[in-house]
C-alpha cells in the first residue's frame, strides 16, 4: 500500500485562491505538495524534482497546460509523470484534447474537493503499482536471463565434458592397444638384436677359422651379398628399436593428454601438457600439397609444477592451437607454395615466470592473418564464430576462458590486428587459492 508522506505533488495554477484551497487538501491528506503559477515555473520545477503526479490547470498565462503536458510528454524523464488537467471547460473537445496530448484524467472547475483527492489517490495508486510491477518485471526479467545464462553456460559445459570424456576414452584406449604390441615388439627386438650378435658373431668367427669357404658359400655369400648384410642387420635392428620408441612416446603423450581430472587440483608439469597437444595436432602440423610444414617454435622457461586441471588445461591448448592452424590455413589462400615456403607460416610457444615467481604466463602465436578489433570483442563468447556453417561450434573459446578463469582462477586475454596474426596469453597461478 502506498504511503502517502513520500509522495509529492506539483500543483499548478496561476490562481492564488485555487492554490491555497488545494494546497490545504493535499497536504491533510499527507502528501508532499509543491506549488507553480505557470507552465514554464512547473517545467523548470519539473527538472529540478520529479514529481509523483501533477495537476495542471488548462488556462494559464504563457504557454498553457496543454503545450505543459505536451513537453512533459516528450522529456523521457517525465514522460511517465500522471498528469490531471483542471479546466472550466467541460465540453467533449476540450477532453479530448487533453487526453490527447496525454493527460490521464480530469477536474471540472469549481471543482469538489473530495472529487479531485479521490482521483488523486487513485493515480498515486495506480502509479505506485505501475511502479512495483515494472521493477518486478525488470528483477523477473534479470532471474530469468540470470537462469538463462547460468543453464546455457551449464549446458555447454555437459556437452563439452561429454566430448572430452568420450576423447579422453578414445585415445585413452588407442594408448592402451598401441602399448601392448609394441611393448611385445620392443621386448622381442631386443632379445632379437642380442641373438643376432651371437650369430653374426659366430659367423665371422667361421669366416675366420675356415677362409677358404667352398664354392658353392662362396657363391652363394656373392648372391645375398653377406657383407652387406652383416654391417646392415644391426642397424635395421636399431632403427626398428627407434621406431618402437617414438610409438611408445606418442603412446605415453596420448596418456599425458587424455588422462582423467580428479575432484581436486594437481601439481603437473605444463609443457608436457603443451607437447602431448602438439603431438595429436602433429598430422595438421605436416607438410601437404597446399603448404610446408608449419613450424612450431618453443621457448620453454624453467617453470616449477603448477596446481591444475591437467586435462583441462589440455583442451585449453588444443582449442587455441587448432584455431591457429585454421588461421595459417585461412592466411595461404591465393598463395603459392614457393611463396609459403619463403615466409613459412609459424606458431610461436613461449612460457614466462612472473618476477614475482608467483605466476605463469603461457603465450600462443600465430603469424596468420590475425583478427579485427569487433571479432576481438566478442571472441570468447558462446556460440560466436567467424568460420562456415558447419566449420565451428563457436564453443572453443568460451569454454577455454571458463576453464582458465572460473575453474583456474586464472586469465586469457588476445592480442590481435588484421594482418600480424593473433598472440593468446593465459596466466596461472603457480597455487590455487582453495
Amino acid at each position: 500500500m502506498l504511503d502517502f508522506s513520500t509522495a509529492s505533488i506539483l500543483l499548478v495554477d496561476d490562481n492564488p485562491t485555487n492554490l491555497s484551497v488545494l494546497r490545504q487538501a493535499l497536504k491533510e491528506l499527507g502528501l508532499n505538495v509543491r506549488i507553480a503559477t505557470n507552465g514554464e515555473e512547473a517545467l523548470e520545477q519539473v527538472q529540478r524534482k520529479l514529481p509523483d503526479l501533477i495537476l495542471l490547470d488548462v488556462q494559464m498565462p504563457g504557454i498553457d497546460g496543454f503545450e505543459t503536458c505536451r513537453q512533459l510528454k516528450s522529456n523521457l524523464l517525465t514522460q511517465d509523470i500522471p498528469v490531471i488537467f483542471m479546466t472550466a471547460h467541460s465540453n467533449t473537445e476540450s477532453k479530448v484534447k487533453g487526453l490527447s496530448v496525454g493527460a490521464v484524467d480530469y477536474v471540472t472547475k469549481p471543482f469538489e474537493q473530495e472529487e479531485v483527492l479521490a482521483r488523486v489517490k487513485v493515480h498515486l495508486q495506480l502509479r505506485y503499482l505501475t511502479s512495483a510491477l515494472q521493477q518486478t518485471n525488470e528483477t523477473l526479467e534479470e532471474r530469468v536471463k540470470q537462469r538463462t545464462d547460468a543453464l546455457q553456460k551449464a549446458q555447454v559445459q555437459l556437452v563439452q565434458q561429454e566430448k572430452m570424456s568420450a576423447l579422453g576414452q578414445l585415445v585413452a584406449g588407442v594408448a592402451h592397444e598401441i602399448n601392448n604390441p609394441i611393448g611385445y615388439i620392443a621386448g622381442n627386438l631386443h632379445q632379437a638384436e642380442l641373438a643376432v650378435k651371437d650369430v653374426l658373431g659366430h659367423l665371422r668367427l667361421y669366416q675366420a677359422t675356415f677362409p677358404d669357404a667352398g664354392h658353392a658359400i662362396q657363391e652363394n655369400a656373392k648372391n645375398i651379398d653377406l657383407e652387406y648384410l652383416l654391417s646392415d642387420l644391426p642397424n635395421m635392428i636399431s632403427s626398428m628399436k627407434v621406431g618402437c620408441d617414438r610409438i611408445q612416446n606418442i603412446s605415453t603423450s596420448l596418456r599425458t593428454f587424455s588422462r582423467a581430472d580428479k575432484d581436486s587440483k594437481v601439481l603437473c608439469n605444463i609443457h608436457d601438457g603443451i607437447d602431448s597437444t602438439l603431438l595429436i595436432l602433429k598430422h595438421r602440423l605436416k607438410a601437404n600439397e597446399q603448404h610446408p610444414d608449419i613450424e612450431v617454435i618453443t621457448e620453454y622457461a624453467e617453470l616449477p609444477l603448477v596446481e591444475c586441471f591437467p586435462s583441462q588445461l589440455n583442451q585449453v591448448f588444443m582449442n587455441i592451437l587448432a584455431n591457429a592452424i585454421d588461421a595459417l590455413e585461412e592466411s595461404n589462400a591465393g598463395r603459392s607454395f614457393e611463396d609459403i615456403q619463403a615466409h613459412p607460416n609459424q606458431i610461436r610457444i613461449q612460457t614466462q615466470l612472473s618476477p614475482d615467481c608467483q605466476q605463469v604466463a603461457i603465450r600462443i602465436a600465430d603469424n596468420g592473418i590475425g583478427i579485427s578489433e569487433e571479432v576481438k570483442q566478442h571472441i570468447f563468447d558462446q556460440l560466436f564464430t567467424t568460420k562456415a556453417v558447419g566449420k565451428g561450434t563457436g564453443l572453443g573459446l568460451a569454454i577455454a576462458q571458463q576453464i582458465v578463469v572460473e575453474k583456474h582462477g586464472g586469465a586469457i586475454e588476445v592480442n590481435s590486428l588484421p594482418g600480424p596474426g593473433t598472440e593468446f596469453i593465459i596466466n596461472l597461478s603457480l597455487k590455487s587459492a582453495t
